[in-house]
This record gives structure tokens, C-alpha cells and sequence, in this order.
């Protein structure tokens, strides 16, 4: 494996983990720790409470896994079967599964068990694996409140707790079920809270839960990362679906992850693109638990050329070196603009983030450059010409009512969560890649460089009456 990314930092050599978790973090072909590592780990080796912020892709995962297989092993224990003693919440089935993969890579070395629960899947071999010793149990929270229920899990050995993601888990409405899980664990434990942003309703539950604790925010917040080349393009609805096509073919792009709002929009975009003869799936949460794995590992390993996801399903997918991401269509919440785009651009990889824009979605543009303060270059690409006939209900989804161009305000900033992509409440699924330290930088011809295009004037796609209006 190749080095790792070039930093004035420490060393994991210098972190104080013991031998074993250097030894399989070496294997795993890593030396330097990232930002978020190295400020997290000795924190949590240390004991202590910790409230962290960093952006997906910086290699969190393993700044609280590596110091708590350390701290566990530092005092051994023979646990009851059922009873574990740590506890990572996350909130979808991908993010449990790249979660408990971390966990068993950097733990290979230690005779410590984890497992892993969610729901959507046969709740038998969950069962099974509870008859025995757990040391560590990552689950959602709905799954893991069934078993609560049906008392094959003890939370009452708990020693440390982890909220993987916790804005996430906020936004798709599990405060409640956390705050069931808290009153069953110990107050005496150790709790550590993960979230990409430190919003204020972060800040509330983080007074709540966690003691004088240890603060560290790599990013700033709701900054999308340097490493993302974005633009836009001005297209109508009607006419997005020929469009994706070309840009596909034009620039040759062969990995692409393309974001709608809806499972349905999903699946429509999917078959389009499969009758121009692209290969893509769709993964959202009416998808099998099967068909999400087999999609996710055909787009890893370069079967699939293109992977259409809802927000919250592809929360958590961590691709190595993901070059493209696409927004078929904004998120009316620009903050998941951030969340978007930042599957590509990870670890000191360079990605590029295209969206395609209607006339009806230029206040949520507007949104987003406020939010990330800074404008997103307009540009079109050559050799695109536009049907001449558009099918006329191929437009924006009749649960979003469409925006004016002069920003926020929308009826939709209270119960964003529940319209972002349709999914259900309870957590969807995507990948099981490990959540694992920072990669090195793209080497020279690694892969196909962002495009670069012409900036044009918003009139140069749009036209005067371009946008058709209609229904998905």
C-alpha cells in the first residue's frame, strides 16, 4: 500500500496505543495520523468525555475506535453473554457495517468481540451472536431498542459510549430512541459524540449527555472540503436525465455517485441511464438489504459505473478515491449540499462535485453559496443540445414546493427531515467499506482529472422558458 499523506504531525508511534493496534494499523498501510486522530485519540486514551466535529472522509472512525479497543484491553474483563461494554450508536445499517468492519480490522490483534445490529435484515443470527460474549456492539438505534425489548441485550455493562454521526441521527428524528438507550446504560461511562457539524441542536444534546468534555473541531463548520472542485449547471428538470447521460459519456466519467431527493426519482434515473446503456443501480431505503450490498460492491470495484442514492442511504458510503459526485437535484436543506459533497474530496483525494440546476431551484443554490460563503461557477459543457420534446411530467417532486431565487423561507425548514429523500424513519442502507485513517494523495494518472469548463451566463441553458414544470 502506498505511504501515507506527508504531515509535520505525530506518528501513531507517538499516540500511546499499544503495540498490537500499531501493528494492525501498519498492516492496514498507515503511519501518519490525520487531524482528527491525532487531537481525538490521546483525549479518549485519557478518559475523559469528548465532542468532536470533522468533515466525512477525515478518518474519524478510527480516532475513536483505535483508543477504545486500547482502553478495553487495558482492563480485561469477562463479560455475561448479551452484556456489552461498549456501545457505538450510529444511524444507518452502511455506517453500523463500515463501523463494526473498522473495529475487526484494527482489532485483529486482540481477543476482543464485536458485533453489529440493524434492522431489514433475518433477526436470528443477531440473537445467536448475543448468546455469546460481546465486548463491542454497533447497532442503530431502532434495531437495538427491538432486542432491548425482547431482552436479549444488556446495556447495563456499558463503559463507553459513542454517537457516531449524531447530527445525522438528530435530522432523521432519533433523538427520542437515544434518550431511551441513555437511561439503560450507566451514568458513570465515558461518551464520546461524533457529528460533521457542531449545530446548536448538537450543542443542546451534548450538554446533556456528556461530562466537562474535551472539544475538537478539525473543520470549520459547514465548510466543504478545499479538495472538491464544484460547479453547476443550468439545466431544466425536463431535460436533466439526457443530460447526465452526455456529461457521463463527454468527460468518460466510470465511478459517479448521483444524489436525488426521492426513492423514486431514484429508480426512474437508474433505468434511464441503463437505456442509454450506463450501468447503474439504485440504493435507497425500499431497496433489500441484499440488493444495497450488491449494488454498493459493484460500484466499488468498477462493475457499476454509476450508484443513484437518496441522501440519508448514502450516508456513510467511504469509497477510496470516489472521483465524482453529482447532485441530479439540490437538497432543499443546503446543509446536506455540504454532506453531498463530501464523498469525494476525502483524505487529500481531489474530487469534483457537478449539480444540475432548474430555474425552480435557484433559491436553494442561493441557500447553499450562502452557507458556504462562496459562489459555485456556472458552466456548461459542449455538445449537449437539448430534446427537442421532453416528457412532460419528468420534473420536480410534488413534495418539495419549488423555490423563488431569493433564498431561504421555504414552508419546508421545520420538519426538513422528513422530505429530504422519502426514506423511512428508520435507518437505510449502503457500503461496508472500514472507516479507516487518511489515504495518501492521488498519484500522477491515478484517474481522470475534474473536468474543467466554459463559463456562460445563467441564460446560456435556461433560455427564457426552459424549465418545464412537472411531477416525478
Amino acid at each position: 500500500m502506498s505511504s501515507s499523506l506527508i504531515s509535520s504531525g505525530p506518528a501513531f508511534a507517538d499516540l500511546g496505543l499499544a503495540a498490537p493496534l500499531l501493528r494492525a494499523v501498519q498492516e492496514a498501510g498507515y503511519s501518519t495520523p490525520t487531524p482528527i486522530q491525532a487531537q481525538a485519540i490521546p483525549l479518549v486514551l485519557a478518559g475523559g468525555d469528548l465532542l468532536a466535529a470533522a468533515q466525512t472522509g477525515t478518518g474519524k472512525t478510527a480516532g475513536f475506535v483505535l483508543p477504545i479497543l486500547h482502553r478495553l484491553m487495558a482492563k480485561p474483563l469477562s463479560p455475561k453473554p448479551g452484556r456489552p461494554r461498549c456501545l457505538i450508536l450510529v444511524p444507518t445499517r452502511e455506517l453500523a457495517a463500515q463501523v463494526e468492519e473498522s473495529v475487526q480490522t484494527y482489532g485483529k490483534h486482540f481477543p476482543l468481540v464485536s458485533m453489529v445490529m440493524f434492522g431489514g435484515v433475518n433477526i436470528n443470527p443477531q440473537y445467536k451472536a448475543l448468546r455469546g460474549r460481546v465486548d463491542i456492539l454497533v447497532a442503530t438505534p431502532g434495531r437495538l431498542l427491538d432486542h432491548v425489548g425482547q431482552k436479549t441485550v444488556d446495556l447495563s455493562g456499558i463503559e463507553i459510549l459513542v454517537l457516531d454521526e449524531a447530527d445525522r441521527m438528530l435530522d432523521m428524528g432519533f433523538i427520542r430512541d437515544i434518550r431511551k438507550v441513555i437511561a439503560l446504560i450507566p451514568k458513570q461511562r465515558q461518551t464520546l459524540l461524533f457529528s460533521a457539524t457542531f449545530s446548536d441542536e448538537i450543542r443542546i444534546l451534548a450538554n446533556t449527555l456528556l461530562n466537562n468534555p474535551g472539544c475538537v473541531e478539525v473543520a470549520h463548520r459547514n465548510t466543504p472540503s478545499e479538495l472538491v472542485e464544484q460547479s453547476v449547471h443550468l439545466v431544466p428538470q425536463a431535460h436533466k436525465k439526457a443530460f447526465l447521460a452526455h456529461l457521463i459519456r463527454h468527460h468518460n466519467w466510470q465511478q459517479v455517485l448521483v444524489f436525488t431527493r426521492t426513492k423514486h426519482g431514484a429508480n426512474k434515473l437508474a433505468e434511464k441511464l441503463l437505456k442509454d446503456k450506463i450501468p447503474a443501480a439504485a440504493i435507497h431505503g425500499n431497496k433489500s438489504q441484499a440488493a444495497r450490498t450488491r449494488a454498493l460492491a459493484q460500484f466499488k470495484d468498477g462493475t457499476l459505473q454509476v450508484l443513484v442514492a437518496t441522501d440519508i442511504a448514502a450516508r456513510g458510503i467511504d469509497i477510496d478515491q470516489l472521483p465524482q459526485v453529482v447532485n441530479f437535484e439540490l437538497p432543499n436543506v443546503p446543509e446536506d449540499y455540504v454532506h453531498r459533497i463530501g464523498r469525494t474530496g476525502r483524505a487529500g483525494i481531489t474530487g469534483a462535485a457537478v449539480s444540475l440546476v432548474d430555474n425552480e431551484e435557484l433559491g436553494y443554490l442561493k441557500d447553499i453559496e450562502r452557507l458556504i460563503k462562496r459562489a459555485i461557477a456556472r458552466v456548461v459543457v459542449e455538445g449537449f443540445v437539448m430534446p427537442e420534446a421532453a416528457a412532460p411530467h419528468e420534473g420536480l417532486d410534488d413534495r418539495r414546493p419549488p423555490r423563488s431565487a431569493g433564498g431561504r423561507g421555504g414552508p419546508n425548514r421545520g420538519g426538513q427531515h422528513n422530505n429530504r429523500s422519502g426514506a423511512p424513519r428508520k435507518p437505510a442502507a449502503t457500503g461496508h467499506s472500514a472507516g479507516q485513517p487518511g489515504k495518501p494523495a492521488r498519484s500522477p494518472g491515478a484517474g481522470p482529472a475534474p473536468s474543467r469548463h466554459t463559463t456562460r451566463p445563467t441564460s446560456a441553458l435556461l433560455g427564457s422558458g426552459a424549465a418545464k414544470k412537472g411531477r416525478e
